[in-house]
């Protein structure tokens, strides 16, 4: 009986001594093989744009090809369903923005179940921290924030305004300042974020956001006016544009952020050296060129910083989530 217990202990001692040789190797190696990075969303988009270009600096820093693999479906559920359930080996990592958080959140209101919240992940890294700007045909008589809310107070329910989508990173921003001004919007959902700025530009709908980058040259062109934008400071695309927060709309903060994943229960290890190919990709000079040139500043957060980051993020998330109520 002893002898047993004794060879039983020595093989569990043996196997755990190899578990743990093996997984060091295969931190040191790291990678030593193409890394997926999958966008949950079509190509085209803020994230796509950012995953492309930081997939060819992770490229420069590991010497290892870094495959971006767009799995867009149920606005984005089927590319973070696969990153969370994938081998927390390192080799399977998202690029994916508030869906993140907006996604388990809308689940929830319904009372279903999600197939993934932030737990599923292990947060790495933030890349962009993008705010939204409010606009409005350049012909249209608010010259203001203050002339808007006046009319739609006058209004309730008149005024259309356009989104990618229930829940979204544009109906989200949208029902945050319709809240805090108290008024009420007719909500316009569209099949992403193209086509929701199309709605305003053809008469449609009345009003949307939208990323600066997207905006600024149908401001320039003299088609959209922006009323504000929705981040703590003006954007450097749009100083003259003030923000919400400016305008007394003290509830009206967010993002159309960029960051990286993955899985959850990786080795502390291997997270810190992908961190740490992350921290010298973003400052790579093509990555910083392409991010300008896109007009996406990098606002580059380590994972602590980030995991406060999103903390603060699903606070304001599931608020506005909250007041939304049920979407069909």
């Amino acid at each position: 009986m002893n002898r047993k217990l004794t060879l039983k202990h020595f093989l569990v001692v043996i196997t755990g001594i190899f578990c743990v040789n093996l997984t060091v190797a295969q931190v040191s190696d790291y990678p030593s093989k193409p890394v997926t990075l999958v966008a949950p969303f079509p190509p085209g988009g803020a994230v796509d744009q950012a995953g492309r270009a930081i997939a060819q600096a992770l490229f420069e820093v590991w010497k290892q090809p870094v495959v971006l693999m767009n799995k867009g479906g149920a606005g984005g559920a089927i590319g973070m369903t696969a990153v969370a359930n994938a081998a927390p080996d390192g080799y399977t990592l998202l690029a994916t923005h508030s869906a993140i958080i907006s996604l388990p959140a809308s689940e929830k209101l319904f009372g279903r179940t999600a197939a993934f919240d932030r737990s599923s992940f292990t947060p790495l890294a933030l890349l962009v921290a993008d705010p939204v700007a409010f606009i409005v045909p350049a012909d249209s008589p608010w010259k203001t924030a203050q002339d808007f809310v006046a009319d739609a107070k006058k209004r309730p329910d008149a005024i259309t305004y356009s989104s990618s989508g229930a829940y979204s990173a544009l109906h989200l921003p949208m029902e945050m300042f319709a809240n805090s001004a108290g008024i009420k919007l007719r909500h316009v959902p569209f099949a992403g974020g193209g086509p929701a700025l199309t709605a305003v530009l053809g008469g449609v709908v009345d009003v949307s956001t939208g990323v600066p980058a997207v905006v600024v040259p149908h401001i320039k062109a003299g088609k959209f006016r922006a009323l504000f934008v929705t981040g703590y400071k003006r954007h450097p695309l749009l100083p003259d544009v003030p923000t919400a927060m400016e305008l007394g709309y003290k509830d009206v903060e967010f993002y159309l952020w960029v960051g990286l994943f993955g899985p959850a229960n990786m080795n502390e290890d291997l997270v810190k050296k992908i961190r740490q190919g992350i921290a010298k990709a973003v400052v790579e000079p093509k990555f910083v060129e392409h991010m300008n040139q896109a007009g996406a500043p990098i606002d580059y957060r380590d994972a602590p910083a980030f995991n406060a980051f999103l903390s603060k993020d699903s606070d304001r998330i599931n608020a506005a989530i909250k007041h939304i109520g049920k979407v069909d």
